[in-house]
């Protein structure tokens, strides 16, 4: 049986939502390989560099996690390469479902052999989006409960140095 799944995202920053999200594939699949996509609708805050530390530095600390970050181009010709039996991909709401839903018809025509699984996150992190975290955070919120520790220090540190230049 192929143990091995793709979960796949900006994640800009990495939040307790999508950890939680990681932790609940890894319940269902052996191996979770992360992959950083680009988006180029997206400016991103963090770097792909910056996104991989963060996310390897809260899954080192996640017991028994099987994880790697990647940064990928096209999903569905990885998931072929890597032999991954699905896709997970985070749904919090109704607006969320209705893009991936699509996404996942056009990866499933692209490679038939994988499959896309929807994970809900807990519910307390249903409203929570990088987006928000990031707008949030710029204009000096608390988002502590929505982030690791890291992550929070590394978005204090990279408005730091947006404010300074």
């Amino acid at each position: 049986m192929k143990r091995l799944a793709i979960y796949p995202g900006t994640f800009d920053p990495f939040t307790n939502g999508h950890l939680d999200v990681l932790e609940r594939a890894l319940t269902i699949f052996e191996r979770v390989v992360v992959v950083l996509a680009e988006n180029g609708k997206k400016r991103t805050l963090f770097s792909v560099n910056e996104r991989r530390d963060m996310i390897e530095t809260i899954t080192a600390s996640v017991s028994g996690a099987n994880v790697e970050v990647l940064h990928g181009g096209l999903l569905a010709e990885y998931a072929r390469s890597a032999g991954a039996a699905a896709i997970v991909r985070g749904v919090r709401q109704v607006k969320d479902f209705e893009y991936e839903f699509q996404m996942s018809l056009l990866n499933r025509h692209l490679n038939p052999d994988v499959t896309t699984v929807f994970l809900m996150p807990n519910v307390k992190y249903t409203y929570v989006a990088s987006s928000i975290i990031r707008e949030v955070a710029l204009l000096g919120g608390d988002v502590s409960k929505f982030v690791h520790p890291y992550v929070l220090g590394m978005l204090k540190q990279k408005f730091e140095e947006q404010r300074e230049q």
